[in-house]
């Protein structure tokens, strides 16, 4: 089908359905068996709800108040669906099946080479050119009020696509809990064959508001000694090497203003470094293999409006990115137009291009195993 084409039958699939308390009703579920587009609300109190669509099982919005009470969505992203399906940015998209590069586009997995869609240069960037961000997912739950409301979404990755071995059922879950708790719940299965599986949130926060303006004014820690430095900034294929942060830009590990930090970056990072985009190994991991243990991953504070977020997670590796891509403009939520620096992302995960370096935490998945990666997102203000 021409891209044309498809954008446009995207489109019409689209019904976006602000759906009320309880859990979906029958039409609705037959709905989404069908595969529709929708957009789902969560709400907890009056002051934190999240909206999320399943296409791309993407977060779409994050309301909270400040420390004055006042209220905003403190997530970049789009107005409407048809910008999600159109747009290039991952806006809060689920990242799979395998998130981060791929190099050259090809691994090799018992003894059988396997080649990818490359859409990143040479080599494979969050899944391919149509990865789980760019397809539509069934909703399985949803209750959308009450203490703890949340929403499942699952989505089936059939045997070759995007060039990746074996069946994949997929599963996503958004919860609110008390007092202004978000926990993101994901979970893969391997039908038939072992293959690779590293998913990632890929929301772009910025605690300021959306479209508050760049976030160099924030203050940010990861809890994180060492990163995975890379050979060439413009590829950001790993070298396989693990690298202290001591005595680099890269180092974190105390609260900092992130302007300062940026700029010693610019200074010291040399040709083609525009900013963070860099994958840490979280503290309190084993060196050589992935950890299921829950710890503190990073924490970011907005001063202006004192609102504050704690992330943990249970994945070796997190990639700090402070929206470099957003040079020219993304034109996002309400007509605010988002530019370089306008938020940063934090994305829990294996390591990139673990698949090709077998001294990194491996994500190869087994038939019969699952693969489980959780983030809590705690906020204060």
């Amino acid at each position: 089908m021409a891209r044309g084409a498809l954008r446009l039958a995207l489109c019409l699939a689209v019904a976006v359905c602000l759906c009320g308390g309880g859990r979906n009703n029958a039409a609705t579920a037959a709905a989404t068996e069908r595969k529709v587009v929708g957009v789902h609300e969560l709400r907890r109190g009056g002051d934190f709800s999240i909206k999320v669509t399943n296409w791309g099982a993407t977060l779409m919005s994050v309301i909270l108040p400040d420390s004055k009470g006042n209220s905003d969505d403190v997530v970049l992203g789009y107005d409407t669906v048809a910008e999600y399906v159109n747009g290039t940015a991952y806006f809060g998209g689920l990242i799979g099946r395998v998130a981060n590069r791929i190099s050259g586009a090809r691994f090799t997995l018992d003894g059988k080479a396997y080649r990818l869609y490359r859409n990143d240069g040479n080599n494979s960037l969050h899944g391919g050119h149509r990865g789980f961000s760019k397809v539509i997912w069934t909703v399985k739950e949803h209750v959308a009020g009450g203490d703890s409301p949340y929403i499942t979404l699952y989505y089936h990755s059939f045997d070759g696509e995007q060039g990746f071995p074996g069946d994949l059922d997929v599963y996503v879950t958004y919860q609110l809990s008390p007092p202004h708790v978000l926990t993101v719940r994901m979970n893969a299965t391997a039908r038939d064959m072992a293959t690779p599986v590293n998913l990632a949130h890929h929301a772009y926060w910025n605690l300021g508001g959306h479209g508050s303006g760049p976030v160099l004014g924030k203050t940010v820690q990861l809890l994180a000694s060492r990163y995975t430095p890379v050979a060439d900034a413009a590829t950001l294929i790993p070298t396989g090497a693990l690298a202290p942060v001591a005595g680099t830009p890269y180092d974190l590990r105390a609260p900092a203003p992130l302007g300062a930090r940026l700029a010693e970056l610019l200074r010291r990072g040399g040709a083609g470094v525009s900013g963070y985009d860099t994958n840490y190994a979280v503290d309190g991991g084993a060196a050589g293999s992935s950890s299921s243990l829950m710890r503190p991953v990073a924490r970011v504070r907005d001063g202006a409006t004192g609102r504050a977020m704690e992330l943990w997670a249970d994945q070796p590796g997190v990639q700090f990115y402070t929206a470099n891509g957003l040079g020219a403009g993304v034109r996002g939520k309400g007509g605010s137009v988002y530019e370089r620096y306008g938020a940063l992302c934090l994305e829990t995960q294996g390591f990139p291009d673990a698949v090709n370096h077998p001294s990194f935490p491996s994500q190869i998945v087994r038939p019969g195993q699952v693969y489980k990666h959780d983030m809590v997102f705690k906020f204060s203000f």
